[in-house]
């Protein structure tokens, strides 16, 4: 076996005196609960109450190590590997990731924020939130102007808009941000921790939630005008109708929470894979392992075509422009299997604004 430093992201990056033999990447048993949550006991594999029985130990590998492939296995994890330099990434199910937002309950994810500190959209408990979803590599970055006008024309009314810029760094947000003189706040997932938790698959994409953290509206496409409605083929006026109703008269847009489920999407084996194999070419980018992060941005391309957030996304990581050719060659890829976003219509509340559709 040879020893090497392993790079473990399950969902912090930390680094493990570990192994490698072959094709396989080994930590020792002691340090799995630091490198990854989990603990080998008597009765399996374990992390807080959750226990996973395992019958054959020597299948984690050889005795006093752990296979890292095999221990996501185990635990029906998807897993996202480099060899060298020696990497590893242990994502979360869709089973997981479908029961959290099914059950309507908005994920608390503690992020960044532009002006320095750290928030999450449940410390704004108490007041109606529309979080915008957006990115510096996304014409939706002119519409931070009219999210700015709502937040301060219902500020009496107990709303806020809530920012979550989907991008590398605070830096590159932030003339957005102030060229828009938000006084929003703007979250910054550089991790896509915001984008994972909360099956976002394309920017901008709006989510409602109530004064008491559940989720009114689920994922949808949303601009603040129509200046690229020849691209998207989403009007503005629907979701901004829809929206003032809720702020004002407490209209929802779903008849009941049965509908709501129905109209959500929710994320796929192939979706979570593609996040685990996004976040390991994050990690090998981010330490001048290009060649190799190449290699692992193709492959969540490969698993999730129409998720903007990975393949727009990694444009500006790989030196692309989000602008010129490789994005129009994507949005001609999107056009021609019908500019799919979310979910196909569903039939709204009474009154209520439509969900936006394809």
């Amino acid at each position: 076996m040879e020893h090497v430093l392993v790079h473990v992201v399950s969902p912090d990056e930390v680094e493990v005196a570990g192994g490698r033999e072959e094709d396989r990447l080994l930590v020792p048993e002691g340090d799995l609960a630091a490198a990854t949550g989990w603990e080998l006991k008597a009765q399996g594999l374990c992390r807080a109450d959750a226990c996973v029985p395992v019958r054959d130990r020597s299948l984690l590998g050889p005795e006093g190590w752990i296979d890292l492939v095999a221990f996501a296995g185990a635990i029906g994890h998807p897993v996202a590997v480099e060899l060298d330099p020696p990497t590893v990434v242990i994502g979360e199910t869709a089973q997981a990731r479908g029961a959290e937002l099914s059950s309507l309950d908005a994920p608390d994810v503690v992020l960044p924020t532009v002006a320095g500190g750290h928030a999450s959209v449940r410390d704004l408990s108490g007041a109606k939130r529309l979080v915008v979803s957006f990115s510096s590599w996304c014409g939706c970055r002119y519409d931070l102007p009219v999210w700015q006008e709502l937040h301060e024309r219902w500020a009496d009314k107990g709303f806020s808009v809530i920012g979550v810029a989907v991008d590398e760094n605070a830096d590159v947000v932030r003339p957005w941000v102030d060229a828009a003189a938000a006084t929003f706040p703007v979250l910054v997932d550089t991790d896509h921790r915001f984008v994972d938790a909360y099956g976002i698959r394309n920017v901008p994409t709006v989510v409602w939630i109530d004064e008491d953290d559940r989720i009114v509206q689920p994922n949808r496409a949303a601009f603040g005008d129509d200046e690229f409605i020849d691209f998207t083929g989403v009007p503005a006026g629907p979701h901004l109708e829809a929206l003032a109703r809720w702020v004002e008269q407490d209209e929802k847009p779903f008849a009941d929470e049965a509908a709501l489920r129905a109209s959500q999407a929710l994320p796929t084996d192939d979706d979570q894979l593609a996040r685990a194999e996004f976040r390991l070419a994050l990690s090998l980018h981010r330490r001048g392992e290009e060649v190799a992060a190449e290699r692992h941005f193709d492959e969540a391309g490969r698993l999730a075509p129409w998720d903007f957030t990975i393949r727009r996304g990694a444009m500006p990581l790989r030196g692309q422009d989000p602008f010129g050719e490789p994005f129009f060659e994507l949005y001609t890829e999107w056009e021609a299997v019908g500019r799919p976003y979310y979910t196909d219509p569903v039939e709204p509340a009474a009154g209520g604004g439509p969900p936006v559709t394809e």
